[in-house]
């Protein structure tokens, strides 16, 4: 089943570069969608029929399960909000045709990064996920589009040295091992050498941990974030950022089963919470409302860094935090898509009367913001109230006390902004402009999502807990 996933992309990207049609771009997209989907649920109920014919370089397990169904859900989703939002970025049948090949390569990037049961091929694929996602931040053809994919590529193309700098330390701290395969790596992990290894996670947390968007190296994802076309901002959100926070996984049960788990808990920690600072500054800075939410996906990669630093509970917090982060962002930026579509702006001092000018795409905002703040029925509260727990259960008040007050900040940012622009009078420029046309299709994945993720906020399914309790499994 892996093979499909794997290969299907290829094949249907060939189609599209050989064919010119709209219609056909949109439909491959949509088919890939659910053809992924499906495939992501039968390997959940059937993890061992995930035989390949690449051997053992893929392989569907307990941890990677869980960021296998998150991108299908939330790619699913995407590709249905896209086959409206596509009409209106008025594209020629070429830059469609790339836009939508763009789409399917970074899927499938994204999935072999997920799938990879070996640290040199994800490194590939993280790389490759630059590569096919380029284009798509440049889809815009703006000066600040330009600026924003040549930061993109720049920085992310010195994260992935670094990453490669660690992978050779790897090499030479697991001398009498020789291999990169992580299975391999955590059978033989007391015969790495203390020393390389420390300095190999330096390197490893600093270059995959640019791809996450971790601070003080996320200065690449506030930009590419706010220019990308929504549906791309959803992915590049909700589930690259899972894809190289997925490795880093990897690799720390590495330094746990080698007995560094203390270093590595360190530089998450002074990670995570520089994360969460610089949001607390800049969202009360920004006047760009897609800026805004990305700026918040660097706050929600922080709290999952610090939650795998806090043993099973915190393990299983920052899994709950990945999942409900992917489906509440994802609905977030969808949902900016259609503003976008609306105002025509991305200020937010320029759009008022929000629930006036569309009333579902209004609610559907606020719902967005009380889901990524935390505010119950979301199941970040949840998480957020575990990682609380566990960090004054270990007499950490001083650190608990300063990451509850800058998430306060943070909510206090994000629900100003959000509130203005929903609730606040609408201008009589507002009035008078003629709003662009919303599909029902740019509504539909947005609800489904945030029903879902109040679902789980409230009564958690025994599959989704099963779900995540094997990720923390998987990760110790």
């Amino acid at each position: 089943m892996t093979d499909i996933i794997l290969i299907l992309p290829v094949i249907f990207s060939i189609i599209l570069f050989l064919m010119k049609s709209r219609t056909l771009n949109n439909l491959l997209v949509i088919l890939y969608s659910v053809i992924f989907l499906l495939a992501a649920i039968f390997l959940y109920f059937n993890p061992n029929s995930s035989g390949s014919v690449f051997n053992n370089y893929f392989k569907v397990d307990s941890l990677n399960i869980l960021f296998l169904l998150i991108l299908a859900v939330v790619f699913a989703g995407v590709a249905l909000y896209n086959h409206s939002f596509v009409k209106s970025l008025n594209l020629v049948v070429s830059q469609h045709k790339k836009y939508s090949i763009g789409i399917i390569l970074f899927i499938f990037s994204m999935t072999g990064a997920i799938l990879s049961n070996h640290l040199g091929l994800s490194w590939v694929f993280i790389e490759a996920t630059t590569l096919a996602s380029a284009y798509l931040i440049y889809l815009p053809n703006t000066k600040q589009s330009l600026e924003a994919v040549w930061k993109y590529v720049f920085i992310c193309s010195i994260g992935i040295s670094l990453a490669f700098v660690g992978i050779i330390l790897l090499l030479i701290a697991s001398e009498q091992v020789n291999s990169l395969f992580f299975d391999e790596l955590y059978i033989n992990a007391g015969k790495i050498i203390p020393f390389w290894l420390k300095l190999s996670f330096i390197f490893i947390l600093t270059g995959f941990g640019t791809k996450v968007g971790l601070a003080p190296v996320h200065s690449w994802l506030p930009d590419a974030h706010s220019e990308a076309p929504s549906p791309v901002s959803a992915l590049l959100s909700a589930t690259l950022l899972n894809s190289a926070f997925l490795v880093l996984l990897r690799y720390y049960k590495l330094m746990d089963l080698s007995g560094l788990s203390g270093f590595a808990n360190t530089l998450l920690t002074i990670m995570g919470i520089m994360s969460i600072s610089i949001t607390a500054i800049f969202v009360f800075n920004s006047n760009n409302y897609k800026r805004m939410l990305a700026y918040s996906s660097i706050e929600n990669m922080g709290i999952a860094a610090i939650g795998i630093t806090l043993g099973p509970v915190g393990i299983y917090a920052a899994m709950l935090q990945l999942f409900a982060h992917s489906l509440i962002k994802s609905s977030f930026f969808l949902t900016a898509g259609n503003i976008l579509t609306l105002f025509e702006t991305k200020k937010i001092n320029k759009i008022s009367g929000l629930l006036k000018k569309d009333r579902l795409t209004g609610w559907l905002w606020i719902a967005c913001f009380v889901g990524i703040s935390g505010l119950p029925p979301s199941p970040l509260f949840l998480s957020k109230f575990l990682l609380l727990k566990e960090l004054f259960s270990n007499n950490q008040i001083v650190f608990a006390s300063v990451f509850l007050l800058l998430l306060l900040i943070i909510l206090f940012g994000i629900g100003r902004s959000v509130i203005t622009m929903t609730f606040s009078e609408a201008e009589e420029a507002n009035r008078q402009t003629e709003s662009g046309y919303l599909y029902k299709f740019m509504y539909i994945p947005q609800a489904v999502f945030l029903t879902g993720a109040a679902i789980v906020g409230i009564y958690t399914p025994s599959f989704i807990y099963n779900l995540l309790n094997n990720a923390v499994i998987g990760c110790q």
